[in-house]
């Protein structure tokens, strides 16, 4: 039996794409990924497979088959751009808010057996809940059965609450059912920041450790670390000035900039800002500003700093050996956007079950 060929639409630095690569089952043939950076990062870690690195309405049959040749593509995964259904952000109805049906539009000449289209919770209530009725309209009328349901990744061993939709469609019978929450109450513990950074040796705003501080201790780490990395990369602490220094070395555990004494108490920012997480705790979302303490809850409730690269990719669960290119931000970006990898890999999971269905 052929492997089941996969194309990410979308394709960020491969977040989703993680769960389907590492099951033997599957075969990424192509992914597409506008920007040039996020694109160049996704092929570092996923090198067999053919990178389109254009705007997806420039996707046509012929510049996918001078791509790929006549390869069948079973499967299509992907989430468009989040920006415009972001409860955090401006929510408006512009160009892309609607990339859903460039979506659709490579789904209507591809006709794979079915595809797993990701995106924020927001989506669900723009438009007073009419543009998520209206998607999956457009999919229907391709033939698909659909489901969708929220997950939230603290669920699935990701040491982060980060819930996002997941819409999934089958020609034919829908036999496709979402992954059981293995870590929470009643089941195994969620990974806190403990759990998931203690072995990063201490660091101050400034400061860079390229070995690690101790041993990994737990299956999030031997997940992490399991290929046996032995330096340790991106694990740099941002620079900060003096007062910020002093309001982060103020706020202890979890506490916000309302706890700051009046001294050192910011003038602005919402109740999310200039804030700790907590350190037997799993994060809140992060963000592409999760360096940036003004920005959202991101302190390290430890070390009193703002968060490295290699912490960010962490809290996502990405393993210690992926890269990410660029400038810092543009990695800080790449990563906030992302599919927790762990969250991609339960998904990848229930769909080839429910492909051997």
């Amino acid at each position: 039996m052929r492997k089941i060929n996969i194309m990410d639409l979308f394709a960020g630095v491969g977040g989703l794409s993680y769960g389907f690569s590492v099951l033997k089952e599957f075969h990424i043939v192509a992914a597409n990924e506008i920007e040039k950076d996020i694109a160049a990062a996704y092929s570092l870690n996923h090198q067999s497979v053919k990178m389109i690195n254009a705007d997806i309405k420039d996707l046509t049959p012929k510049s996918l088959q001078k791509i790929i040749g006549h390869t069948p593509i079973d499967f299509i995964v992907g989430g468009p751009p989040c920006q415009s259904y972001s409860t955090l952000g401006k929510r408006r109805l512009d160009d892309r808010a609607n990339l859903f049906m460039q979506y659709k539009r490579v789904l209507s000449f591809i006709q794979p057996r079915g595809f797993v289209f990701e995106n924020v919770v927001g989506l669900l209530s723009m438009d007073k809940g009419r543009l998520f009725k209206r998607i999956q309209t457009e999919f229907a009328q391709l033939g698909y059965v659909l489901k969708y349901q929220v997950l939230d990744a603290v669920d699935y061993g990701v040491p982060q609450h980060r819930e996002r939709v997941f819409l999934v469609g089958f020609k034919g019978e829908n036999l496709f059912e979402y992954p059981q929450p293995t870590h929470g109450p009643g089941r195994l513990p969620y990974v806190t920041l403990a759990d998931a950074l203690g072995d990063l040796p201490v660091l101050k705003s400034g400061q860079t450790q390229l070995q690690y501080g101790a041993k990994p201790n737990n299956d999030f780490l031997r997940f992490v670390r399991k290929n046996d990395t032995t330096v340790l990369t991106e694990h740099t602490a941002p620079h900060n000035g003096a007062h910020l220094i002093k309001i982060m070395e103020a706020l202890k555990d979890g506490q916000s900039k309302d706890d700051l004494p009046d001294a050192l108490k910011p003038n602005s920012g919402y109740g999310n800002t200039y804030a700790k997480l907590w350190w037997r705790k799993p994060a809140t979302t992060i963000t592409r500003n999760f360096a940036c303490p003004s920005s959202s809850r991101c302190i390290h409730p430890r070390d009193s700093r703002a968060m490295s690269i290699r912490e960010g990719a962490r809290l996502q669960s990405f393993p210690d050996d992926y890269q990410f290119y660029g400038s810092n931000g543009m990695k800080r970006l790449e990563i906030g956007n992302a599919v927790p990898p762990l969250l991609s890999l339960a998904i990848a999971k229930e769909v080839l079950k429910a492909i051997k269905r």
